[in-house]
């Protein structure tokens, strides 16, 4: 009985510690989270659709192997390499990543 109760407390205790924030490098295409891999603005780059999105509340992210992650922090950095495929390195948390470097990539 005192096993079974270690074990239920054990796996309480697991259940409540939130999800870990986990480094990542990720190589993909900047974009913003409303218009992902396609953009709608007619007549206008990917770069402008990507900007008024943004200013228009949406996300800048980045597409990379098919899904589009979140971007938090570096805002500038970000904005300068809009429609750019870069190599961008942080902390991944969910669909998040919290940029801790960003650059083109070749």
């Amino acid at each position: 009985m005192r096993k079974m109760f270690a074990c239920l407390m054990v796996l309480t205790a697991l259940c409540a510690i939130p999800a870990m924030a986990a480094t990542a490098t990720l190589t993909g295409v900047i974009t913003d989270d409303m218009c992902g891999a396609k953009h709608m603005i007619p007549g206008k780059s990917d770069a402008e659709c990507i900007r008024a999105c943004v200013k228009s509340g949406a996300k800048f992210a980045v597409l990379a192997d098919g899904k589009v992650y979140v971007l938090a922090g570096k805002t500038a950095e970000v904005n300068a390499l809009a429609g750019k495929k870069v190599t961008v390195s942080g902390e991944l948390k969910d669909n998040t990543l919290t940029v801790s470097s960003i650059a083109a990539a070749k």
